[in-house]
């Protein structure tokens, strides 16, 4: 089954999305280059194998810049 999903780039602002949101999805689309899945289960798997390959360190540095985040908005 060929999804034929093409991944877009984050917008630069979506009130969809929470800010500490953008360092996850950021590091994501990354991994995804030239990634193709067959099927929903893999896209579900490699969900999953990416998320338990981050480190505590990689969460908390995406809550940590959030602080900054807000600052350069205002």
């Amino acid at each position: 089954m060929d999804l034929e999903w093409e991944v877009l780039p984050p917008p630069a602002y979506s009130p969809d999305l929470a800010p500490s949101d953008y360092h996850l999805f950021r590091s994501m689309q990354h991994a995804l280059e030239d990634t193709h899945f067959h099927n929903c289960s893999e896209v579900e798997n490699w969900v999953a194998e990416w998320i338990d390959s981050k480190d505590r360190p990689f969460f908390r540095r995406g809550i940590q810049l959030l602080p900054e985040k807000c600052l350069k908005k205002s």
